[in-house]
C-alpha cells in the first residue's frame, strides 16, 4: 500500500503547479465550494493512478488546485466511502497521499443528521470530537511509516482552527453549533432507535464518511478541521423520512455560510 501512495504522489507532483499546505474534502452537496476557489487546475481522479473513483451522486471525482482565501489550496471534489465497497485504506488512500504532497492542514465537511433537540435543519456544527462506529478501523494492519503505531485521538480536531472559526461566525453573524459527529457504515440512513442509541452514547450528529479520514490525517500529523451541516433531524419527535435529495439541498441551501467560514479560517493562516 505505502509503494502506491508514493507512486500516487510521484505523478501528482509532476502535474502539480503549485505547492498547497491545505487541503479540503468536499461533501455530499458542498461541492459548489469550489466556485470560491481560483482554480488553476483540475485532475479526474480517472486520470491518477491507483485513486478510487467515487460513485456518488454529487460527488465529481477530481482534485482542484488553486487560491482560496489568498492561499494555496488542494480540494477533493468527491470523496469515497466504506459503503460503496471500498476498504478503509481505499476510503482514506487521498489522504496519505497528501500528506507525501506536503499537506499539513485538512479541511472535511459533510452533510450529517442533527441529533441535538437545540439543532435546526440548515445548522452549521463545527466537530470537535467524533465516534467511530464503522465496523474497522483505517490504521488495522501494518503501521504506515507517517506516525506511531498507537496514535493518540485526545484532540483529532485542533482547538485554534475551532476558536478562530467561532470568532470568524461571530463577526460575520453567523451561528454555529459544536458537537461530536458520528460515523456509521451507510448506506441506509438511521432509524429512530439508532437515532436514540446515538444521541445516548453522547453523540450530536450522524453521517457516513470524515471519521476515518480525519484519523488518518492525524496519524500523519495534521491538523484538522471539521464542519457538518445538519441536514435533517431525528432522535426526538416523530420521525421524519430522508432521501438523498433533501440532505444535498439542505446542504447547498447552508453553503454560502459554510464557504465564508473556510476561507476566512484559511486567510487568518500564517
Amino acid at each position: 500500500m505505502y509503494k502506491k501512495i508514493q507512486e500516487t504522489a510521484l505523478f501528482l507532483k509532476g502535474k502539480m503547479l503549485t505547492k498547497p499546505e491545505t487541503a479540503i474534502i468536499l461533501g455530499s452537496g458542498l461541492g459548489r465550494l469550489t466556485e470560491e476557489i481560483d482554480i488553476e487546475q483540475e485532475i479526474s481522479y480517472t486520470e491518477i493512478p491507483n485513486f478510487p473513483v467515487s460513485t456518488v451522486e454529487g460527488h465529481s471525482g477530481k482534485l482542484i488546485f488553486g487560491k482560496l482565501g489568498g492561499h494555496d489550496i488542494m480540494a477533493m471534489q468527491g470523496r469515497f466511502h466504506y459503503y460503496e465497497g471500498y476498504s478503509m485504506k481505499e476510503v482514506t488512500f487521498p489522504v496519505r497521499v497528501m500528506y507525501e504532497l506536503g499537506i499539513k492542514n485538512l479541511f472535511v465537511s459533510n452533510a450529517a443528521g442533527g441529533m441535538n433537540p437545540a439543532f435546526s435543519i440548515g445548522d452549521l456544527m463545527i466537530i470537535c470530537d467524533h465516534i467511530n462506529a464503522l465496523p474497522d478501523n483505517p490504521l488495522r494492519g501494518k503501521n504506515i511509516p507517517t506516525g506511531p503505531r498507537f496514535p493518540s485521538m485526545h484532540e483529532a480536531y485542533d482547538k485554534a482552527f475551532i476558536a478562530t472559526v467561532e470568532n470568524i461566525a461571530e463577526k460575520n453573524g453567523i451561528k454555529v453549533q459544536k458537537g461530536v459527529y458520528l460515523a456509521t457504515q451507510g448506506p441506509t440512513y438511521e432509524t429512530p432507535a439508532e437515532y436514540r442509541m446515538f444521541r445516548a452514547w453522547g453523540a450530536d450528529a450522524v453521517g457516513m464518511s470524515t471519521v476515518p479520514e480525519v484519523i488518518v490525517a492525524v496519524h500523519c500529523g495534521m491538523r484538522v478541521f471539521g464542519m457538518s451541516i445538519i441536514t435533517d433531524l431525528g432522535g426526538f419527535g416523530e420521525a421524519v423520512k430522508v432521501t438523498h435529495e433533501e440532505v444535498t439541498a439542505a446542504a447547498n441551501a447552508a453553503q454560502p455560510k459554510m464557504t465564508l467560514l473556510m476561507r476566512e479560517l484559511i486567510n487568518s493562516m500564517n
